[in-house]
């Protein structure tokens, strides 16, 4: 009995799961996926349909696990759909582009995405998940498609993001799962993977895990083996009473096990120092309030007198109705000409012209772009359907009758301008708060077939560098699932070896039966506080160096002190220790990139000079006999020799239909 459960006495809650730490149970399969969300369940899918033994291990339940767990309101990236008039060589070409001053794109994962996105998408609606406005609640609307009956978001005149009604799109996939036979092992966290002969850096041959109720081990053996846990997330910040707030749109359970594992294992990894501005544990639920961005793209907004705010489009010419907003390029624009609030508005807030607070107009929106907003696209997006839509409704918000404020003015809206956005930004969102990229940021370095830098080893959606977005996960899952079960035909049989096994085991239990005196929480906190401090907006070698040397020193001293009283507070723990992994992860990579990078967000304060032609490139990382190797590639690497020389090309070398 720890000192904490002597203190509280009876008070202590009986664990209501069978305690059997130690006990063992082994898993043999052909391809082992490792994350249960949107992209490890397309892989898992096609991986089956190839005829070969799927197995996904997940520590929540998969019916509703990951970032897409709560839903999808819109499926970009869809340019094979009917009405699409982009092709994905343009797409690649706009990205890659003038308007883009570095290429940190990796156009291989890009095109990929655009090539099967929409054949994705197709898939869901096979498995049960409205695609298109089979109601006909939308007859009319410019948005809408009367041949497919598909709906479009953001721009109108290149229909490739199509709005769907993807509340229930997990439950979707894990039927299809069932029904495939693909064998799920839920409430298991994954805790390493396990090369071949033992040896860091050899052929992936399965992996090691502990379930998070029971506490047992599991020992996975896999030809072929498929990383899916996406980015990690809560680095910087850790908040548990607001956690659901400060993580935008993703599973704040996230800690980053598949880059960690990928590390320790010997995989390249690259782009890890890429990062974001965080609004911290503080702002509003996603989408929670009045904004015209995104899910609110393109809404109207009104200053606290009701005076509209114009529109313009990328030449800063008024547009004069709602309709005109979204056939300008939409959200982004094409080359960075797509409609937008006037760009000066932070700097006519100073002067007066407008008066804060700001306000969402949607009863000034015409009736279907309002229901849309709100009703297609709130209803349905991720994070928003219980905690905005169900919530905001049943306590009295009516879009047709009330406007929502706006509760700071997002960048997207004003840009990091002018001196009233430069207090909001201070007030809201402390430069060392920092959040891993949401789409386009670090992870495994990845080739034409999804395939790491080990042998045996694949990765899809985010948990790939420069993978990203719901459409983008099911995408790469798809084709990795299909790549995986390929190699597999071709594998020699997978062989553990024991010692590799028996050291990973006398690691995951060692908190077990401690009498320490510190929580997985109190470690997590000082984790980030380290991050913080050492790894914020502006790194320098000696802070980055001395950031480095105290996550060494809390795994020499406080690990070592932590107590665990159950199954899931264990898991706690290892989830902590995979969070410390990440930041030195982190950390070497942001010192092995010497120059500032606007593109990458990273900014270096004894290497000021942005962008220098000769630092144009990726930055690799992997661990080596326990130093991290740096390397590098350079821009479009996935198009130099042997590769074919087009991206249509290489696709049809790889994709394996």
């Amino acid at each position: 009995m720890s000192g904490y459960q002597e203190l509280i006495g009876n008070h202590t809650l009986k664990w209501p799961y069978p305690v059997n730490y130690g006990k063992e149970t082994e898993v043999s399969t052909d391809v082992l996926i490792i994350g249960g969300g949107v992209a490890g369940c397309h892989a898992a899918i096609n991986a089956a349909k190839q005829g070969v033994k799927v197995a996904v291990v997940d520590k929540a339940s998969i019916y509703r696990s990951g970032s897409g767990g709560a839903g999808v309101d819109h499926w970009g990236g869809a340019l094979t759909n009917p009405r699409s008039r982009t092709t994905p060589e343009e797409s690649i070409e706009l990205a890659e582009g003038p308007f883009i001053p570095s290429d940190y794109s990796l156009g291989h994962i890009r095109y990929i995405t655009s090539k099967e996105s929409y054949d994705a998408l197709l898939d869901m609606e096979q498995m049960g998940m409205k695609i298109r406005d089979v109601d006909d609640e939308f007859v009319g609307a410019p948005f809408r498609d009367e041949e497919t009956r598909l709906m479009f978001a953001y721009d109108y005149d290149n229909p490739t993001c199509i709005r769907v009604m993807g509340s229930n799109v997990k439950p979707c996939l894990y039927n299809e799962l069932k029904r495939l036979g693909v064998e799920l092992r839920e409430h298991i966290m994954v805790t390493g993977l396990l090369n071949e002969g033992g040896k860091q850096g050899g052929r992936i041959v399965g992996a090691t895990g502990v379930n998070i109720r029971t506490g047992e081990f599991y020992i996975f053996k896999a030809k072929a083996t498929i990383l899916a846990t996406a980015q990690p997330l809560r680095i910087w910040i850790f908040n548990t009473e607001l956690v659901g707030s400060y993580v935008e749109h993703d599973d704040p359970n996230l800690a980053g096990d598949g880059d960690a594992m990928g590390w320790l294992a010997g995989a390249e990894l690259t782009m890890m120092e890429r990062s974001q501005d965080s609004s911290g544990p503080f702002r509003y639920p996603p989408y929670g309030t009045g904004n015209a961005s995104n899910t609110w793209f393109a809404c109207s907004m009104v200053d606290a007198d009701g005076k509209e705010i114009p529109w313009v489009d990328g030449n800063g010419n008024v547009l004069k109705t709602v309709e005109e907003r979204y056939h300008n390029g939409g959200e982004g624009g094409r080359r960075g000409n797509g409609a937008r609030l006037i760009p000066d508005l932070a700097e006519r807030i100073t002067k007066g012209e407008y008066k804060l607070p700001l306000y969402a107009d949607l009863p000034g929106m015409p009736e279907h772009e309002r229901r849309a907003i709100f009703g297609l696209m709130v209803g349905n997006e991720g994070k928003t359907r219980m905690a905005v839509y169900d919530m905001y409704t049943r306590y009295g918000f009516d879009p047709d009758k009330d406007m929502l404020q706006a509760n700071v003015l997002p960048p997207a809206l004003a840009g990091r301008m002018g001196p009233w956005w430069d207090m909001k930004s201070a007030l809201a969102s402390a430069p060392q708060w920092r959040a891993t990229a949401f789409i386009g940021g670090g992870g495994l370095l990845v080739d034409w077939d999804m395939k790491t830098t080990l042998e045996g080893l694949y990765a899809a959606g985010a948990q790939t560098a420069g993978g990203g977005g719901h459409a983008g996960a099911a995408a790469t899952g798809r084709y990795a699932g299909r790549k995986a079960a390929a190699y597999i035909k071709e594998a020699g049989d997978p062989v553990i070896d024991r010692t590799q096994v028996d050291e990973e085991k006398t690691r995951v239990y060692a908190p077990v039966g401690r009498k320490g005196d510190i929580g997985w929480k109190e470690l997590h906190g000082g984790i980030a506080r380290i991050m913080q401090d050492y790894c914020g907006e502006y790194k320098s070698e000696g802070v980055l160096k001395r950031g480095l040397w105290w996550l060494n020193s809390i795994r020499e001293s406080e690990a070592e002190r932590v107590y665990v009283r159950n199954p899931h507070e264990l898991a706690r723990f290892l989830e902590t220790m995979v969070r410390l992994t990440v930041g030195e992860l982190i950390m070497n990579a942001s010192l092995a990139r010497q120059a500032s990078s606007e593109p990458l967000d990273f900014w270096r304060l004894d290497y000021p000079e942005v962008d220098p032609p000769e630092w144009q490139r990726f930055v690799t990382i992997r661990l080596e006999n326990g130093e991290a190797k740096v390397g590098e590639r350079p821009f479009k690497f996935w198009l130099l020799p042997p590769n074919a020389p087009t991206y249509e090309e290489n696709y049809r070398q790889h994709c394996g239909l």
